[in-house]
């Protein structure tokens, strides 16, 4: 199994050992476009894998914060409560780049940046971008590309 996301199209694709499309879903990949660097906003390129996978067994919208549950169930009165906040709902995993000096390593480390695919709310717009970095998927989508894939899927990042 791999993964391909483009960011073009803003889909991911869930591809078999025989390169054939398993699932594809609608993303939302960086508002600033692509990039590598730590503190640009923008969804790096290249070829990664999936280093951990969080939130096993949460409930649909738990919301995390630094990769841990913080007892909270989003729901639109919480999004009220904090306007600013990004969203981080219920599943997390997580990218380590594989190229030194493009996506791994020194200010380009995508797993040091934090870079993610994960659930948002429902109200999140997909097919189009709108994160601060990371790959967002609807809740629904995350945990069943969760379940399908193990740590150390590789994932290939795109235009």
């Amino acid at each position: 199994m791999k993964i391909n996301i483009k960011i073009k199209s803003q889909t991911l694709d869930l591809i078999d050992y025989q390169d054939d499309i398993l699932l594809q879903y609608s993303i939302s990949s960086a508002l600033k476009g692509t990039g590598q660097d730590s503190g640009s906003y923008c969804t790096p390129l290249g070829k990664h894998i999936i280093r951990a996978k969080i939130g096993i067994g949460e409930p649909e919208n738990t919301v995390f914060v630094g990769r841990r549950p913080t007892g909270e169930i989003y729901s639109p009165d919480l999004a009220e409560q904090f306007p600013g906040r990004d969203w981080i709902l219920t599943r997390i995993l997580w990218l380590s780049g594989c190229e030194p000096g493009f996506n791994r390593l020194g200010s380009v480390d995508t797993m040091r940046r934090y870079i993610y695919i994960h659930g948002s709310p429902d109200s999140v717009q997909m097919g189009q971008p709108g994160s601060i970095g990371c790959i967002r998927m609807r809740n629904a989508d995350i945990v069943e590309l969760f379940d399908r894939v193990p740590a150390g899927t590789p994932v290939n990042i795109a235009l």
